[in-house]
């Protein structure tokens, strides 16, 4: 689903893609996520994606011109889980909300793995 936003000057679609591909940069952006994630549905293999592949780490609906978002991320080990994720909800939230003029409503973070980095 896409978001409209209504201007006097004229109607202002947003698609769904561009606003996850937006989202996953804003991500892996945040201390302690190494990246996005990917799981195998025939094997349940978690995969780290590469950066051309973020949007399949992510998925995003638009409802009533609010966002919804929900990642799928691998992060660091030894850090704070929550720390990590309260980090990625207000900046993903604040770099959302600036880019598109559309509110989000729902954010949802499923940490797939850690990572080790060196």
């Amino acid at each position: 689903m896409d978001g409209t936003i209504m201007r006097n000057s004229g109607e202002v679609t947003i698609d769904s893609s561009v606003v996850a591909k937006y989202a996953g940069s804003a991500a892996v952006e945040c201390f302690g996520i190494v990246g996005m994630a990917s799981v195998g549905v025939k094997d349940g293999i978690v995969k780290l994606l590469n950066k051309e592949s973020l949007t399949q780490g992510v998925n995003v609906s638009i409802v009533n011109n609010e966002i919804r978002i929900a990642f799928h991320v691998i992060v660091s080990y030894g850090v704070s889980i929550v720390a990590v994720c309260e980090n990625l909800i207000s900046n993903v939230r604040y770099k959302l909300e600036d880019f598109t003029g559309l509110k989000v409503s729902d954010i949802k973070i499923i940490v797939e793995g850690v990572r080790i980095i060196d």
